[in-house]
């Protein structure tokens, strides 16, 4: 097993139903010396391409739709001629970022993806947005859950075309059945483990 985990933070401005909040965001990069997959392409595409220090990139994957966690995924797409995949139930929420400019792949249920040796695979994760989508690394005992978990319990609900009920059946029934060891890398904020926020979700 030569894939490891990496982490870059890119603060900026995410911007939903007419408010701006700055924030910082979770890019992750899973792969080895010679190629790496990318999850989320947050703000500005220049530190994420110095994060990714000239490796080929097989895939830009992006975990939702809200502009904090795909406005340089064309620019990185453009640096890298990586794919963008990108659920297509979360569109909406791209066009108002991307108009006029397409993802490349349509990320679905069981989309699964090779890096240096490993696999992730897609859990759809609905509830955050309707697209939204964790990865599923089993080898390296961790998931991907973009806004969906974070340390501390479930992501938020409360802005447009999002649903409590309906995050917290996702979590319940697609992460909290994960290996209560697996390691939760967030889009924002610190890392957990499945066991940890089993007592989170109500």
């Amino acid at each position: 097993m030569t894939a490891r985990i990496e982490k870059a933070v890119v603060s900026g401005v995410f911007s939903l139903d007419g408010q701006d909040f700055d924030v910082d965001n979770n890019v992750w990069l899973v792969g080895d010396d010679d190629e790496v997959l990318v999850i989320d392409a947050p703000h500005r595409v220049e530190p994420i391409v110095e994060a990714i220090g000239g490796r080929r990139v097989t895939a830009i994957v992006l975990t939702h739709g809200h502009n904090d966690h795909i406005t340089a995924a064309v620019d990185l797409r453009e640096a890298t001629g990586a794919p963008i995949w990108f659920h297509p139930a979360d569109r909406m929420l791209w066009d108002v970022v991307h108009e006029g400019a397409d993802p490349d792949e349509a990320l679905a249920e069981g989309t699964a993806f090779r890096v240096a040796g490993t696999t992730l695979t897609a859990l759809h994760t609905p509830g955050h947005s309707p697209g939204s989508t964790c990865l599923h690394a089993p080898d390296l005992a961790a998931v991907f859950t973009g806004d969906t978990l974070f340390h501390g319990g479930p992501g938020a609900t409360g802005r447009s075309f999002s649903d409590k009920p309906t995050i917290l059946n996702s979590i319940r029934s697609r992460l909290l059945t994960l290996h209560g060891d697996t390691v939760v890398h967030t889009g924002h904020g610190e890392d957990t483990r499945i066991s940890a926020e089993i007592s989170t979700v109500h």
